[in-house]
């Protein structure tokens, strides 16, 4: 069961790199039909990767791991304990939150930008930091 939870956190955890991946560079495509300039797009682009490296080193990497090591530690472990119950209430907030953001920013450049900036960030964020789920010293 353990193994199973295990799959489960990092099919979660993937479809945030793919969401996310997504929905920033949709927002970077619309701000592109608003101010059509490549190297500007470029970037933010890799202002929001290196961003989420940064994320990925200091935070994201701490928090694969403390999970892991939480389902490691589960002594008669539910299909459900892949995540606390806090962080489906934290994921289900941040899903309305930027469904919310990505309405108000439609239109506006800067505000279009800086939000695909933080969602690009997380998603690399979450891609880097996915290497935890491959790691041999949780197994």
């Amino acid at each position: 069961m353990h193994q199973t939870l295990k799959i489960l956190a990092a099919l979660t955890w993937y479809s945030g790199v793919v969401v996310l991946t997504i929905k920033s560079m949709t927002l970077f495509i619309s701000a592109y039909t608003i101010l059509p300039e490549v190297l500007r797009l470029s970037l933010l682009i890799i202002i929001g990767i290196v961003i989420g490296l940064i994320k990925a080193n200091y935070l994201f990497n701490k928090l694969c791991f403390k999970n892991l090591q939480r389902i490691a530690s589960l002594q008669n472990p539910k299909i459900w304990q892949f995540y606390r119950g806090r962080f489906f209430i934290f994921l289900a907030s941040m899903i309305l939150l930027g469904n919310y953001l990505s309405k108000i920013v439609e239109g506006s450049y800067p505000l279009m930008t800086t939000l695909a900036i933080i969602e690009l960030s997380i998603a690399t964020a979450l891609l880097v930091s996915s290497r935890c789920f491959f790691s041999r010293s949780l197994d």
